[in-house]
């Protein structure tokens, strides 16, 4: 999304510094052909190990904190993610896959859970309907880590990422804190509250609320369906961290996301009231008795 619009990219100050990066391993489908012949994929525009190289070097240089995250464009389940401060196994990892990848600046000092010390990311689903409303799921969803957080621990998948299958997997420690490593906005607010004196709107969402909506206007030209002939919807999953000064950070945008299981009734009839019930409205005998409103318009 941070790519296609460039002058969010200039503006941006809550999307980490991020590059991407395409695999050179010719037995890639995105390797450059043979005879001379490359395709438009490896200009400068589109492939940035050069510019990530450059960045990577200054911050050396100046004594930054230089741990990144590569992560593949199509992973799933926590796969094809290598964490590093060290650039050229970062770009060597990613030679060898067979799926665009990008470095990311590693988040190195996020909030942490007590007790336990531990890492999380925070999930938000968001609607756009046809005419590119935008809605943001009431409910949200902290994905827990359950091992200590170390920033120099690299070969420790279970304090780095958060992923319920690495989590479920690797930890011994899964569902120690939390059941299924899973939780909710009210016990968060509640955590935050006792822990740090702030509530989560005030300190958190406001923030979500700002990153959604200046993410989804800046993208609304290449991705908008209103000039289609027919009606059509899509359901975002919007992933934040926060660091230790109650920032909000944008991780990645989802455009097939899972759900907690607890939230599926609700997230799904929510979806459908905004989306399909306008055009398709149930008999009035099927009508449900008033419910608060799942989504929030932004």
């Amino acid at each position: 999304l941070i790519k296609t619009s460039p002058e969010l990219a200039e503006s941006c100050i809550w999307f980490p510094e991020s590059y991407v990066i395409y695999p050179t391993n010719l037995k890639t489908p995105v390797a450059p052909a043979q005879n001379g012949i490359h395709p438009p994929i490896h200009s400068s525009r589109t492939d940035e190990r050069e510019f990530f190289l450059a960045s990577y070097n200054r911050k050396k240089e100046d004594g930054e904190g230089n741990v990144w995250i590569a992560k593949s464009s199509a992973g799933a389940k926590g796969e094809g993610i290598l964490i590093s401060s060290d650039a050229v196994e970062l770009l060597d990892f990613i030679d060898n896959q067979g799926q665009v990848h990008v470095i990311q600046k590693y988040l190195e000092r996020p909030l942490l859970l007590e007790p336990g010390h531990r890492k999380f990311d925070i999930r938000s689903w968001v609607l756009v309907d046809h005419q590119y409303n935008i809605y943001l799921y009431r409910e949200g969803v902290l994905r827990t880590a359950s091992e200590p957080y170390h920033v120099d621990n690299f070969q420790d998948k279970t304090c780095h990422l958060t992923n319920h299958c690495i989590q479920k997997e690797y930890s011994k420690n899964y569902g120690k804190y939390e059941e299924g490593n899973e939780m909710f906005f009210e016990e968060f607010n509640r955590y935050l509250t006792s822990a740090l004196n702030i509530t989560l709107e005030s300190s958190i969402l406001l923030q979500i609320k700002h990153i959604i909506r200046s993410c989804l206007m800046s993208v609304e030209p290449a991705i908008s369906t209103r000039h289609l002939p027919y009606q059509s919807f899509q359901l975002f999953g919007f992933d934040f961290m926060v660091d230790e000064e109650l920032k909000v950070w944008l991780i990645e945008v989802n455009g097939a996301p899972a759900c907690a299981q607890k939230l599926y009734a609700e997230l799904c009839q929510g979806i459908v009231d905004i989306a399909i019930a306008s055009l398709f409205p149930p008999p009035d005998s099927e009508q449900q008795p008033s419910q608060p409103a799942a989504f929030i318009k932004l």
